[in-house]
């Protein structure tokens, strides 16, 4: 079964506070889920049509792990805590073996 990745990209946030809220229950559910994190920050350098924002990169053992983690009851209370304070975008890609 080939790892997975879960890539989200940051356009902006809009509302720090509701993010920091975000930022604590987040992370709990994806470890949990079986997710590691690889990479988190705002982007060194941003090319094309990027925008030099937030980049979290998650390892998972499966995408399956990675589409559980996202679907879980404590993922889903970090969403609802988020509540459309930043603008991003989500994506799980299945890993090269």
């Amino acid at each position: 079964m080939a790892r997975a990745f879960w890539v989200a990209t940051y356009r902006s946030i809009s509302n720090p506070e509701k993010f920091a809220e975000y930022a604590k229950l987040a992370p709990v559910a994806i470890q949990a889920g079986g997710g590691k994190f690889i990479a988190r920050g705002t982007a060194a350098q941003a090319y094309e049509n990027a925008i030099k924002e937030r980049v979290v990169l998650i390892e998972f053992p499966s995408v399956d792990a990675a589409v559980k983690a996202h679907d879980s009851p404590g993922y889903q209370a970090a969403l609802k805590a988020l509540d459309g304070a930043a603008d991003r975008d989500i994506r799980i890609v299945e890993g090269l073996d």
